[in-house]
């Protein structure tokens, strides 16, 4: 080695990623070999300087073909498949790959063989081609463990995984992923391989909704971007924590984690860096803040291309219901292939469905869910399947059904401890319990569901259950049922029949058919004539409570 080299090299040993790079830069570009130009690509990796590290592999790549080291040439080939994959360029990517494959030849008992059938499993993974995928993938995972390859092994399994789960067999998809993370842990991995197979299993937790699983393992991720400042990885990482934070309720640190992931991401990884702002959007949705959760959804747009399902729930709270049956048809058919992304899509798709009166798009929305929850057995899916059939069912006027499905629904969530969905299903619970005649059970299940709602500061949601606490089934001057009352304090608060839908979880043309009752009992032809008739008989909250 060129003693110039050395420190470069030393610094690179001990992951000191910024001195590597200087070292190596200050040499110049005319004195470095093939594998200072391998190291320096490492160094400006980790430091997200990814056009430089494409720069520098190139050129590894083709001083190693010129010193006849074929294998090392071809592992240059396949990282950058990698980078150019991670820039979004497939074209390129795909082009780098089948140089590896011709590089490598015929010599298949190495690990840069081993390197090049996982890449070749992912492109046939993301193509919705589980079988041939898996061949690879276990293929890879004998070939590490005959070789004595840890890294290879652990790679391995990571791919593995994540095809068994998409394949459903999630139970054996995690177990491993569990034991690729084992290697992880022990410190017997690379950087690289490590923080892959971190984010990998975090994801995987998010798309099948094992918090559990992902607490176990987001004290390590934690512990291993704080050792990383400058990893492009950890900015991966903190999109799924965000994620995984988001669910367990702590909203103000799942946004911290998602603006930095963006500030991360954003110039190295746009596709990533689009999920994160769509985690910011749903938060802002959930919070109330609706123009907030716009602006993220827009960026998020801006970025990936394409709109985010989040943006669905987002046109229904804002009473835009075409706009939302729109976009959760756009985002199903651009996960056509793919059951657990159709299944984090599938509840707006009923939710919506209500909302705009198709109660058979519903019903087909609710019988998919279910059946993706028993295939998969996961807990978090089920939960959702469980609330979306009894919205369904409250939809369609069938309590008891509705009862039954939000009582197993409320129990699922609150064993999960995911605080939001559970407020949730304890407000349709409410509901369901007060067209069951069931009223102490109704503001039992609302009272819970307000709690929540306000811990979480979840504004709007909180608003909603106050005024249906309000409408409790006391007898009503006019002989209003308890959903009329529920409708009419809505209209005393100016509420279009468009909000009042999205808010009780009715059609819109239910609602003006409660509404038409309302009046015909009321002897009013106005909305402002049953307004005055809920504030005489108390049925709207005072305007300090609002």
């Amino acid at each position: 080695m060129n003693d110039g080299l050395a420190p470069g090299a030393e610094a690179l040993a001990r992951h000191d990623w910024a001195a590597a790079y200087d070292q190596l830069q200050a040499v110049g570009v005319a004195d470095l070999d093939a594998d200072a130009f391998d190291r320096l690509a490492e160094a400006a990796w980790w430091l997200s300087r990814i056009d430089e590290c494409i720069g520098a592999r190139d050129a590894a790549f083709h001083a190693y073909q010129a010193r006849g080291e074929t294998l090392r040439a071809a592992q240059c080939a396949v990282w950058l498949f990698e980078h150019h994959c991670f820039k979004a360029q497939p074209s390129i990517a795909g082009a780098w790959l089948r140089r590896a494959r011709r590089a490598i030849g015929d010599d298949h008992d190495c690990v840069e063989y081993g390197n090049l059938l996982l890449r070749e499993a992912e492109l046939l993974h993301s193509s919705g081609a589980l079988a041939e995928a898996t061949v690879l993938a276990t293929e890879a995972v004998e070939l590490g463990r005959r070789l004595r390859s840890e890294e290879l092994e652990a790679l391995a399994l990571q791919t593995a995984g994540r095809l068994a789960i998409d394949r459903g067999v999630p139970d054996d998809g995690l177990k491993q992923l569990d034991e690729a993370m084992l290697f992880a842990i022990e410190g017997r991995l690379s950087p690289y391989a490590t923080g892959k197979i971190y984010c990998s299993l975090i994801s995987a937790c998010d798309e099948l909704g094992d918090v559990a699983r992902a607490a176990e393992w987001t004290a390590a991720t934690t512990t291993w971007s704080q050792q990383h400042p400058l990893a492009v990885f950890p900015g991966l990482c903190r999109v799924h924590r965000a994620q995984i934070l988001g669910w367990q309720g702590a909203w103000e640190e799942a946004v911290l984690e998602a603006h930095r992931a963006c500030e991360e991401l954003e110039t190295v990884n746009v596709g990533n860096a689009a999920m994160g702002w769509a985690e910011i959007g749903d938060i802002r949705r959930r919070l109330g803040d609706l123009d907030a959760a716009e602006d993220a959804f827009r960026r998020a747009e801006e970025l990936s291309g394409r709109p985010h399902p989040g943006i669905a729930l987002l046109r229904l709270a804002q009473g835009r219901v075409p706009a939302a049956q729109a976009a959760v048809a756009r985002a199903l058919q651009d996960e056509s292939w793919n059951r657990l992304a159709r299944a984090r899509v599938l509840p707006a798709r009923v939710q919506i469905s209500i909302a705009a009166g198709d109660l058979d798009e519903a019903a087909s929305a609710c019988d998919e869910l279910g059946a993706i929850a028993r295939d998969y057995a996961s807990p978090m899916h089920e939960a959702s399947a469980m609330t979306s059939r009894g919205r369904l069912a409250l939809a369609r006027g069938e309590c008891d059904e509705a009862c039954r499905s939000l009582h197993a629904a409320v129990e699922l969530w609150l064993a999960l401890e995911v605080p939001y969905e559970a407020a949730t299903a304890r407000l349709l619970l409410g509901q369901s319990c007060r067209q069951a005649s069931d009223e102490d059970s109704a503001m039992a299940a609302l009272s819970a569901a307000v709690k929540t709602f306000d811990e979480l500061g979840a504004i709007l949601d909180a608003q909603h259950t106050r005024v249906l606490s309000k409408a409790s089934g006391a007898t009503v001057p006019g002989g209003l049922t308890s959903r009329e009352v529920e409708v009419i304090a809505l209209v005393a608060e100016g509420r279009t029949n468009k909000d009042i839908a999205v808010v009780l979880g009715l059609s819109i043309k239910t609602v003006a058919r409660h509404l038409e009752n309302i009046f015909l009992k009321l002897g009013v032809s106005t909305r402002s004539s049953a307004t005055a008739f809920a504030i005489a008989n108390g049925l709207v909250r005072d305007a300090g409570a609002r």
